[in-house]
């Protein structure tokens, strides 16, 4: 069995180091141009540089991506940013359009090339014309059942990896191709401005009768007819890995890094039971607890065992918020089990916490007492990334999180 690969979004330099703490292989980001994530931080060309730095460090991989469909314009400066791309080091670019992979090729021609799911690759036969013009990853569309995914699989060639989306937001259009953005809001989708329409409010109106607007369904706060469920396959790693996946990929570039660290860690652990004994791997439920721990949408398996009935949500377009980030840790003293802490949202003395870290357990205590940054006993920590510290019941690390569960 090829080795399997965990790939986590990077919204920002934070996030690349939190992804990799918390047990990705790889991480993928956009800098400030030619990426389909406007909405996220994005790199600098010095970021880049850093984060492939510390990637490498750590023996982790850093993918680059181009995906946007462009126009003319949007080709300017492609040879210029990808020769810098190559002389950092960067593992591969990912990219959708032949133009801009003809450019690459050209321009630098022994830099990886993955072929993005944007570009909607559902069969075999597009697979093998990427692999004859020297791609050697292929990210599969969304669109594609775990039947169809193993009749490609058990074709391709030994060289050519397979990688696909596992767990995040689902577009309701066929492999993020979307036009609806532009006519509404005129921001393109397929340039990386998607203002995200198929999330709005949505009530029938008939043309004989302006301004009488008709609930879909009987509910009086309208329809979200277009509002897909985010993708969830933690339950299925033995059928991903069976399927012959090589690469597992978590979207969300434009979540926080309490989501990022979260489902990767959540994944990472599900991954490595499965690899350390797979005769006898079995699901454990408690992983699909902890990504219900984040914000995130009803989930779904996606197009993963067919075309579903029950992929969107038709009630609301609001996030499922269990529990909110209070802190991570900066510091811990074993001898006084005193870990100092960057809070996140508000803390009080009496909440009662959970502390996690990378492959490790949470566990629940209540704050009996903590101080702020001069020593003084607090009753709350109101301030925006506040420096507090506070006793823990056992060892942590640098980099474990702290979530409270919200109030009803």
């Amino acid at each position: 069995m090829k080795k399997i690969e965990l790939l986590a979004p990077a919204g920002d330099l934070d996030k690349l180091k939190m992804a990799i703490i918390y047990g990705a292989d790889a991480v993928y980001l956009g800098g400030e141009s030619f990426g389909l994530r406007k909405s996220s931080k994005n790199f600098s060309l010095e970021d880049i540089k850093k984060g492939v730095e510390y990637a490498h460090s750590k023996d982790k991989k850093v993918y680059i991506t181009l995906n946007i469909v462009p126009h003319d314009e949007d080709l300017e400066g492609l040879e210029k940013y990808v020769k810098y791309l190559k002389s950092i080091n960067v593992d591969a670019v990912i990219v959708s359009d032949p133009g801009m992979f003809s450019v690459i090729k050209r321009t630098v021609p022994d830099l990886p090339i993955h072929i993005s799911t944007q570009a909607s690759v559902t069969n075999y036969e597009t697979i093998m014309f990427w692999y004859s013009l020297g791609v050697r990853r292929i990210v599969l569309a969304r669109e594609l059942s775990f039947e169809e995914i193993r009749s490609i699989t058990n074709r391709i060639p030994e060289d050519l990896e397979i990688e696909a989306f596992v767990h995040g937001s689902m577009c309701m259009s066929y492999s993020g191709r979307c036009l609806m953005s532009n006519y509404m809001a005129d921001r393109d989708a397929n340039r990386g401005d998607c203002a995200q329409p198929c999330r709005y409010k949505y009530h029938v109106v008939e043309e004989k009768r302006p301004g009488e607007y008709f609930p879909i369904i009987e509910d009086d706060g309208g329809t979200f007819i277009f509002n897909s469920k985010d993708l969830c396959m933690i339950e299925y790693m033995d059928e991903l890995i069976k399927a012959g996946i090589n690469s597992f990929k978590i979207e969300g570039r434009s979540k926080s890094a309490y989501y990022v660290s979260t489902v990767i860690r959540a994944y990472r652990i599900a991954l490595d039971e499965y690899l350390k004994d797979s005769e006898n791997y079995k699901y454990d439920k408690k992983w699909l607890e902890e990504l219900q721990k984040v914000s995130h949408r009803d989930f779904t398996t996606g197009f993963y065992f067919g075309k579903t009935e029950d992929a969107q949500v038709y009630s609301t377009s609001s996030y499922v918020r269990g529990f909110d980030f209070i802190g991570m840790v900066l510091d811990y003293e074993p001898s006084t089990k005193v870990a100092t802490i960057e809070q996140r949202n508000r803390i009080f003395v009496g909440d009662e916490i959970e502390i996690f870290g990378p492959k490790k357990e949470y566990f629940t205590q209540t704050i009996e007492k903590m101080w702020n940054d001069k020593g003084e006993e607090i009753d709350v920590a109101p301030h925006a990334q506040q420096i507090i510290t506070l006793k823990v019941k056992e060892d942590i690390d640098k980099y474990y999180l702290i979530r409270k569960r919200k109030e009803d």
